[in-house]
């Protein structure tokens, strides 16, 4: 079904519960192998307090075979990353992204309640519940895709979704100094050093909402210089607080009490990559129809760059853009 770093996820068929089940098979390998009975001990938890299906995919089962610790899930459909290139990058309706939101925010609100960080949010670990999908007319998509076959755009039947990858997950201690998160959901905290909590998970939910919509990720990047010169493109200056108290390692992306940008740049390539990101408000408006201006004050408060100020997944859930209508769960 799929493979990562970690090893990989075979189909398979559960003679007892008579059903198709997804087996994530970990390597043999000491750091592998302790993450997955992090994971383990996670999802046990989060099934013990999950009553109601809390967006978390469900363990059935884990062993360890030939020192492989080999884990048990309900078998679900394709990641939002899978669905989106197989779409060709090309966006989600709005009122998907909403109801997708919707339920990843109270995903991550039911974890924090429970002190645990995910670190790791990203689209290919939000998988959709069903495979199905309908076709629709693509009119936006026309003018981009020649082909015939493009003129159509899929959309999945329904928007329920089920985080998944607790690998990373971390309790809650004291503020945490290691790199987290996958580098384009990365939160400016972690990346300067500065150390994280619950926070880091909101502004990977506000890339991820923003990757719905235009179809690609926000912050295209390997770097980290290049990642804070986005973010600021994007986003707007980094707060002087913040720059003041980086860590050892980050000291050098910054000079005279700025970003060293675009004088620190490692080439023209990388300023030109920069200077074509549009600010949020114009990226959005490219891309949404109805619902921009809720969905822009909404995205503003998950990328606030200032942890303390972020929005708190609770309150994100009670934000305006998602007192709108329902789509088919």
């Amino acid at each position: 079904m799929g493979e990562g770093t970690f090893g990989q996820v075979l189909e398979c068929w559960d003679r007892e519960k008579k059903e198709m089940v997804a087996i994530k098979i970990v390597r043999g390998i000491k750091k592998y192998r302790e993450a997955a009975m992090i994971e383990v001990e996670v999802l046990q938890q989060l099934g013990k307090h999950d009553k109601g299906g809390n967006r978390c995919v469900q363990i059935r089962n884990w062993f360890d075979y030939r020192n492989h610790i080999c884990i048990v899930f309900e078998k679900l459909g394709p990641s939002l990353y899978d669905f989106l290139r197989k779409n060709n990058y090309r966006s989600f309706p709005i009122d998907l992204v909403r109801e997708i939101g919707r339920q990843l925010l109270e995903c991550v609100a039911f974890m924090h309640d429970l002190r645990l960080i995910h670190t790791d949010l990203k689209p290919e670990n939000i998988l959709l519940v069903s495979p199905e999908y309908v076709k629709v007319p693509d009119y936006k998509g026309m003018s981009r895709m020649p082909k015939e076959s493009s003129y159509f755009k899929r959309v999945p039947k329904s928007s329920s979704i089920k985080v998944i990858d607790f690998g990373s997950t971390t309790y809650e201690r004291q503020e945490q100094n290691y790199i987290v998160s996958t580098r384009h959901y990365r939160a400016p905290e972690v990346i300067l050093g500065l150390g994280w909590s619950y926070p880091c998970d909101i502004w990977s939910v506000g890339c991820i909402l923003v990757e719905l919509c235009t179809g690609e990720a926000l912050f295209q990047t390997h770097e980290n210089l290049e990642h804070l010169a986005m973010m600021e493109r994007v986003l707007g200056p980094l707060p002087q607080h913040m720059l003041k108290r980086v860590d050892r390692h980050a000291e050098k992306y910054i000079r005279r009490g700025r970003l060293d940008w675009p004088e620190g740049a490692t080439s023209r390539e990388s300023i030109k990559a920069v200077m074509k990101l549009p600010r949020l408000q114009n990226l959005v408006m490219q891309h949404v129809d109805h619902s921009a201006g809720d969905l822009i004050h909404l995205l503003q408060g998950l990328l606030r760059y200032d942890p303390s100020d972020r929005l708190t997944a609770r309150e994100a859930l009670r934000h305006p853009f998602f007192a709108r209508g329902q789509f088919r769960r």
